[in-house]
């Protein structure tokens, strides 16, 4: 019996499993970045509309 094939056949999910956490992971992390930016410029804008609107009255 070959015992060397059979540790491969155990081993390719978890590769798989791992190609693709990897990946996700990432662009999970990624988003999160994006996100927060995104929420910092919308945080300014929201200030400066309403330091305008202040100015107005």
């Amino acid at each position: 019996m070959d015992s060397g094939t059979g540790g491969l056949v155990v081993l390719w999910p978890i590769i798989l499993m791992g190609l693709i956490y990897i990946p996700i992971l990432a662009l999970g992390i990624y988003m999160s970045v994006l996100f927060i930016k995104l929420a910092r410029r919308g945080i300014a804008a929201l200030d400066i509309y309403l330091a305008e609107k202040g100015r107005r009255f």
